[in-house]
């Protein structure tokens, strides 16, 4: 069986080094996987990216011919939206190749249309990385349209101009009649992508992203601390500035309001924020901070993870979550919000702690309570023992063969 993964980079963000992982936890498992994307970073063999200058240039390009075309919507939503407009050469690639079935990622940035993905004739399975599949053009909503339809008279009162996610859906119902194989990253999306008017008479199921536990284990939490200059005694919290405040989804508000709230009642703890370096003017985060900088490596990241006593992911909306995943592969529990696919990692109480969604007042208890439980050494055992259980890349891959095999039966 051969596998061609399309997404638009390999390794970077959080999408690509999934779509990544998975590649490979299949390559280890016997399955001829290939990967092609318009972003080739990783000097990878096994990754086929633009070869000729301009090819390079033309994939650099085409992310910026749809600015035009957003710009005439009016959100507040200001997660990312794609239209999917501008056609390629992409489908009748991928109809020529000598692959069994195309396995789609993130495939927006104008990477190919929504009707080049309707003119793909071999059997599709689509891993969903956000919601863009089966909403309009926008990759992340509150609103239910996805669920109705995109219909004039339920258009969000914050919306104005062009409905570009009403254009975007419907060219969607238009070139996509065939059922593809769609396999969610969460329960959460999996559940909306079978509740939406769009998939909901598609298959549809959750498979875990993979991680390989014998590179993704835990350090020794003093070694840790001294391989990255920290302090060896004091509790410390980590956090992901990716994205920071400027994207409303990563929660970084609430985050603050939580570390507001336990300013004196909390004396012994310092903060660990991996994903930038310290500004020229340092917020008071109320608490010593570390800024670890950009990390891009597995045994950086790892060492941040292991020299934490927890990892607060503040996300107001999160498809999976891989920091979550990583951190518990590391042996760290995790303190994050009852939202998306964080419980599908999140054991409360045992691997960590899930707050009600949005309440900093819930998310801080969920911080003192990973503190103050005397059965803290446990939290890190069970965090691993969770991704032994779920994230073993030759239990993923097997998932995925079975996928593989019911698209090649339609």
């Amino acid at each position: 069986m051969k596998v061609l993964h399309l997404n638009y980079s390999d390794i970077a963000g959080g999408a690509a080094r999934a779509a990544y992982r998975i590649h490979h936890a299949l390559r280890a498992s016997g399955v001829d996987s290939q990967m092609c994307v318009n972003e080739a970073l990783a000097g990878d063999w096994t990754v086929e990216g633009p070869v000729s200058t301009c090819a390079r240039l033309t994939a650099r390009l085409r992310p910026q011919l749809a600015k035009p075309l957003r710009a005439t919507l009016r959100s507040k939503n200001s997660i990312i939206h794609s239209p999917a407009f501008l056609p390629s050469s992409w489908a009748k690639r991928l109809n020529s190749s000598d692959a069994d079935v195309i396995h789609l990622h993130w495939v927006a940035g104008e990477m190919l249309s929504i009707a080049d993905i309707g003119r793909i004739e071999k059997p599709i399975v689509w891993t969903l990385h956000d919601m863009w599949a089966f909403c309009g053009a926008e990759h992340y909503t509150d609103d239910a349209r996805w669920r109705d339809g995109y219909r004039r008279d339920n258009r969000p009162a914050h919306e104005s101009g062009f409905d570009l996610n009403r254009w975007t859906w419907r060219r969607k119902r238009k070139h996509w009649g065939r059922p593809m194989h769609i396999v969610g990253d969460s329960n959460w999306i999996a559940r909306c992508a079978s509740e939406s008017l769009l998939m909901r008479d598609w298959p549809c199921q959750f498979i875990y992203y993979p991680l390989d536990l014998e590179i993704w284990t835990p350090i020794k939490k003093r070694d840790a601390r001294t391989l990255l200059g920290l302090p060896l005694e004091t509790p410390l919290l980590a956090f992901g500035a990716m994205g920071g405040r400027r994207d409303p989804r990563k929660g970084f508000d609430l985050l603050l309001k939580a570390l507001g709230s336990l300013r004196g009642r909390i004396n012994d703890l310092e903060l660990v924020v991996f994903g930038q370096l310290a500004p020229q003017q340092p917020l008071d985060l109320g608490f010593p901070t570390h800024y670890a900088g950009h990390l891009y490596d597995d045994l950086s990241l790892r060492a941040v993870y292991s020299a934490a006593d927890m990892l607060v992911v503040p996300s107001r909306n999160e498809a999976f979550g891989q920091t979550a995943s990583e951190a518990h592969a590391c042996g760290t529990p995790v303190v994050a919000f009852d939202i998306g696919g964080l419980p599908d990692t999140v054991d409360h109480l045992l691997t960590g702690y899930l707050a009600k969604p949005f309440d900093v007042y819930d998310l801080a208890a969920g911080i003192q309570w990973v503190l103050d439980s005397p059965l803290k050494d446990d939290l890190g055992k069970l965090a691993r023992a969770k991704a032994e259980k779920y994230f073993d890349p030759a239990m993923v891959a097997k998932q995925y063969i079975d996928v593989y095999e019911k698209a090649l039966l339609k």
